[in-house]
């Protein structure tokens, strides 16, 4: 069985924030999920998260909710974490999998590498390996801690940057924080760490001298692009990792057959699904769990969040949060879709149009300066420019209903709970009180059926 540990506990306190440095969200959600998915897809089953109090105490309906945690208090270094994690899991004879949950960019393969780069040692018939560690060429200079290695090009130590000379410090060569320990050695060597140093902490890093001095062999495990072993330690390093899983995320969909107008300028997030042929144009957010069907255009200028987006549509600058968009939609530029809204197929909603847990028919069309909140518009409804739903008493949201064919005229005020009845009109201006009937035509305020027409004789 391969387990894993992950280093979640430490303050944070560069971020200076109320909110655990690992909860803070990256392209969508925080940045321990990405860890969390990383390890999963690596193949390891049996996770375990060393957590502080108050990180425990939050990651209860999160993304970032583990299987397991161990608590560490106090924090007494990355050792420290570690003795008390396997304190509390009883011992295996098989890998163990240690990296960090403020790394966000590290990837299911560079983990699964280190922990083949363990079992191929340990299983080829050649000397055993305590560890394997991944290391990364990272520019100076740099907090890393530096690797020092022996003359057959296996690690001999690691130096912590604070504790580093100065000819140390030159080195480029860094450990990365990601390990896979023959856990039997690491559950020896751990007791005998010491915290003599500039932090006064047990250093997990430690553990590699002593593995060594035991003659024990460590390997390395290249990393060829250092950005995915970057660890978080401040907002300005969060808005850093963010802009290269961005691009990622941006590089996979426009792989996939989607077209991006400009990557520098959209904002994705992991949760996001487009169709092929789908175009983006500068300046959009896509987030939550939005998905955008085959052909459709969205942008310039428009954010998308838990959307469901059919085919051919175009949203242009506007905004849409939990709505559901049929197919042949034109939203836009300027509209605002509230949660709720459901807009069927060929529906057209213009600038400045406001909409809230509605739905508007097939063909339905909202063109422009309206609101339309609690309601339900069948088909072939025209919501003309000015007119709203007043759906809001003072205690209580009340349902407006409109028939199909209805007209609502421009101004129109319509005092919900009411019905507009099919292939009804409201005059322009009408403050409509009571249900409309069917074919019914009524104006005025408060609005009163119109005459009925009638032709005259010859």
């Amino acid at each position: 069985m391969k387990r894993a540990l992950i280093l979640a506990a430490g303050k944070g306190t560069r971020m200076k924030s109320a909110l655990p440095k690992v909860l803070h969200p990256i392209c969508g959600e925080p940045m321990l999920a990405h860890v969390l998915r990383a390890v999963d897809g690596a193949g390891i089953d049996d996770v375990t998260v060393i957590v502080s109090p108050e990180l425990d105490a939050l990651l209860d309906g999160t993304a970032a909710r583990p299987r397991r945690t161990v608590v560490q208090e106090p924090q007494l270094g990355t050792g420290h974490a570690v003795q008390v994690a396997l304190a509390a899991m009883p011992p295996s004879g098989g890998p163990l999998l240690i990296c960090s949950g403020d790394m966000p960019l590290v990837t299911s393969e560079l983990l699964r590498r280190t922990m083949d780069a363990l079992a191929g040692h340990n299983g080829g018939g050649v000397e055993r390996i305590a560890c394997a560690l991944v290391t990364a060429r990272m520019p100076l200079p740099s907090n890393f801690g530096r690797i020092i290695r022996d003359a057959y090009g296996h690690v001999r130590s690691i130096v912590e940057a604070r504790d580093a000379t100065s000819e140390e410090l030159a080195i480029n060569e860094m450990n990365a924080g990601i390990y896979a320990f023959d856990e039997a050695v690491l559950r020896e060597a751990l007791p005998r760490l010491s915290n003599r140093n500039a932090q006064a902490e047990y250093y997990l890093t430690d553990v590699i001298a002593l593995a060594v001095a035991d003659e024990h062999v460590v390997v390395p495990v290249p990393c060829d692009d250092y950005r995915i072993t970057l660890g978080i330690n401040d907002r300005v390093e969060l808005a850093q990792a963010q802009r290269i899983m961005n691009a990622q995320l941006c590089e996979r969909w426009m792989r996939e057959g989607v077209t991006i107008e400009d990557p520098e300028t959209t904002y994705l997030e992991r949760g996001v699904e487009l169709a092929r042929d789908v175009t983006i144009l500068h300046n959009t957010s896509l987030r939550g769990r939005t998905s955008v069907g085959e052909h459709s255009t969205i942008g310039p200028d428009t954010e998308l969040t838990d959307a469901v987006v059919g085919q051919r549509c175009h949203i242009r600058r506007s905004v849409a949060t939990e709505a559901v968009i049929g197919n042949d939609v034109v939203v836009g530029p300027f509209a605002h879709l509230r949660p709720g809204t459901v807009l069927d197929d060929d529906v057209r909603v213009g600038n400045y149009v406001e909409i809230k847990k509605s739905r508007l028919g097939k063909r339905s069309k909202a063109n422009h300066l309206a609101y339309i909140g609690d309601a339900e518009l069948g088909r072939n409804v025209n919501f003309s420019a000015g007119a709203i739903t007043c759906n809001y008493d003072g205690t209580s949201k009340n349902r407006t209903k409109i028939g199909d064919n209805a007209f609502i005229g421009t101004n129109s005020s319509l005092r919900a709970p009411i019905e507009i009845g099919e292939g009804a009109l409201t005059g322009a201006g009408s403050v409509v009180l009571h249900d409309v009937a069917p074919g019914e035509r009524v104006a005025g305020n408060p609005a009163r059926p119109l005459p009925t027409e009638t032709k005259s004789k010859t």
